[in-house]
């Protein structure tokens, strides 16, 4: 699927730089860098909801008895504490 971006000069000497370097084309140079780029990016996006609230779910087990119970409740506290 073709796919056309503008680049700043600065940006584009850059590309045309890289490629020189590799002895590939450019369109490669861009197609290797988004392939590289873009699943650490979504990867660092799909676990921040975990990031958020990974200091309020501990480590280890918790000693509680009625997480199962109270579970929702518990985690509420927290975050009422938190703030």
């Amino acid at each position: 699927m073709p796919t056309s971006v503008r680049l700043d000069k600065k940006t584009e000497s850059l590309l045309e730089e890289t490629s020189r370097l590799l002895h590939t084309s450019k369109a490669d140079v861009i197609k290797l860098s988004l392939s590289q780029y873009c699943p650490s990016i979504l990867d660092e996006r799909r676990s921040y909801p975990y990031k958020l609230i990974e200091d309020l779910l501990g480590k280890g087990g918790s000693g509680r008895r009625d997480l199962s119970m109270r579970g929702e409740e518990i985690l509420r506290e927290k975050f009422r504490r938190r703030e």
